[in-house]
């Protein structure tokens, strides 16, 4: 049986992987998680289930459809999240295609300016 870890360390590991863009490997490590895969089960779970799979998240494995929406004040909290990330990555992409725009900009001089 695997070791248990608190709930607390479970949503620290999601923040690092959507906020700080870290990889599983990084927070498996960072986190000091023994297993290397466990990181990738906690982001699967958030993806199907949002906040709500670490509420109830006893080691088992869930097949099949995800539950429905359930507690509005979870399923609240996760869109914000899902929001401010989008958000980011949108701010993101938005400074590399200006930056791409300055790539070609013109090279005109003082030479034909009289």
């Amino acid at each position: 049986m695997g070791k248990h870890y608190p709930k607390e360390v479970k949503l620290e590991a999601i923040r690092m992987y959507y906020e700080e863009g870290m990889t599983q490997r990084a927070i498996t490590e960072a986190l000091g998680i023994h297993d290397q895969y466990r990181v990738k089960k906690w982001i699967k779970a958030y993806r199907r289930e949002g906040l709500a799979a670490f509420d109830k998240m006893k080691n088992r494995v869930s097949m099949g459809r995800p539950p429905k929406k359930g507690n509005t004040q979870t399923y609240i909290a996760r869109l914000e999240m899902e929001n401010a990330l989008l958000k980011k990555y949108h701010t993101e992409l938005r400074k590399q295609v200006l930056a791409k725009r300055n790539i070609g900009s013109s090279t005109i001089t003082d030479k034909n300016t009289k």
